[in-house]
């Protein structure tokens, strides 16, 4: 059997894009439409800690405003000006500037490109398993089923 040669290093930007949109279903996927993440973390097989290089044009939004169980998040902006919204309400971010999301404390957070020139930043996430991720703002929620995938489901429990 002939093993896959290891990555040692790569420009993070010819990175190969993730599929669009997290898997949020409709009407959901089209408010994150435009948003382009380059998993890095994956290309070194990374198991403990997820690593992405996300890409937010004019307009773009990072994600649903959300909050995990499990999953501790971290975001340090490269290029550009986003809002970041949480539960104590909106901080103007720019290069150089970073936040910090402890799981389980309810702190639901996304970022929002008013501008007209794009935002670059690195996400940084735990990737503790048993993570559920509540949206406080939508019938919506990502549920661990009992084979251990995960499905978006309304806030009553029905799958989309």
């Amino acid at each position: 059997m002939v093993e896959a040669a290891k990555i040692e290093a790569i420009a993070a930007a010819s990175a190969p894009i993730a599929t669009p949109g997290r898997g949020y279903p409709e009407p959901f996927a089209s408010r994150v439409a435009g948003r382009v993440r380059r998993p890095l973390g994956d290309l070194f097989g990374l198991s403990q800690f997820g690593v992405n290089l996300t890409r937010l044009p004019p307009g773009g939004s990072s994600a649903l405003r959300h909050t995990h169980t499990r999953e501790d998040e971290f975001i340090y902006i490269l290029e550009g000006e986003p809002v970041l919204i949480t539960n104590a309400g909106e901080t103007q971010l720019a290069p150089g500037m970073c936040a910090g999301f402890k799981a389980g404390d309810g702190n639901a957070h996304h970022l929002l490109n008013r501008t007209m020139f794009d935002v670059v930043y690195l996400e940084i996430g735990s990737r503790e398993p048993g993570d559920t991720v509540v949206y406080p703002d939508d019938d919506i929620g990502r549920a661990v089923m009992p084979d251990g995938s995960r499905r978006f489901v309304h806030r009553d429990g029905t799958p989309y």
